[in-house]
């Protein structure tokens, strides 16, 4: 599989850290490149930003229409078949943009990955089965994919470090496109399992609002022990 293109808001000199960010279905690499500002991070951390655009596919659901996808979404019937292979070749992508960071110099307990809707299920699939310890995951309006597998995969291979990788979920209370109770369900699952996740519900639509931004921010100073 080719590198994933990406939009990069690079760090000024040698970077404290990476966060790679996905979108949401039909979205590109450029929709949360507006939120970097916002987050008044600059004077506190000095970040590369990673934006990366997912792969152009039909979406049966949209009458087989192409537009960038992290994977098929066959049915909206919550216990119909799902797209496991484009979920699992997404995933494996992101894990070339994580070995690219690293290569770039960036360890990887300085690596996070966030994620909107079906780019929040690829970065929640990615660090829970990643070998390395990340700097966090930031999981938005989504849910975990693939939770048949979640024993076999990651609770069987759980250890102290794996539960030191610091979680933030937020989900809308409206959200009539990924409903809350998905996020609610994995977030039980997690910690269930004995991650310590950081839950956060707004009352907004499938969507990205001010107080969580402001979340957003305070939680990622914490992760990199950066003072507000």
């Amino acid at each position: 599989m080719a590198m994933l293109e990406t939009v990069e808001i690079d760090a000024v000199g040698e970077p404290d850290g990476s966060v790679i960010w996905l979108h949401g279905l039909g979205a590109d690499g450029h929709d949360f490149e507006p939120i970097v500002p916002e987050l008044r991070l600059q004077t506190q951390l000095n970040l590369r930003f990673v934006f990366p655009h997912a792969p152009v596919r039909p979406v049966t659901i949209n009458g087989g229409m192409e537009m960038r996808a992290w994977y098929d979404i066959l049915t909206m019937d919550r216990g119909g078949p799902v797209d496991e292979v484009g979920t699992r070749e997404s995933s494996q992508q992101l894990v070339e943009l994580i070995e690219r960071e690293h290569e770039r110099g960036v360890p990887y307990e300085r690596i996070l990955l966030a994620g909107f809707s079906q780019g929040g299920a690829i970065a929640s699939h990615t660090a829970m089965r990643f070998p390395h310890r990340l700097a966090g995951l930031m999981s938005l309006s989504t849910y975990l994919p693939l939770q048949r597998y979640f024993d076999e995969e990651v609770a069987t291979k759980i250890d102290d470090e794996t539960l030191q990788l610091p979680i933030f979920m937020a989900h809308g209370s409206g959200d009539a496109v990924v409903p809350m109770a998905l996020g609610e369900r994995s977030r039980d699952l997690l910690q269930c399992s004995g991650f310590e996740v950081e839950w956060h519900e707004y009352p907004m639509a499938h969507a990205v609002c001010a107080n969580e931004i402001e979340d957003i921010r305070r939680w990622m100073l914490a992760v990199y022990g950066a003072a507000d």
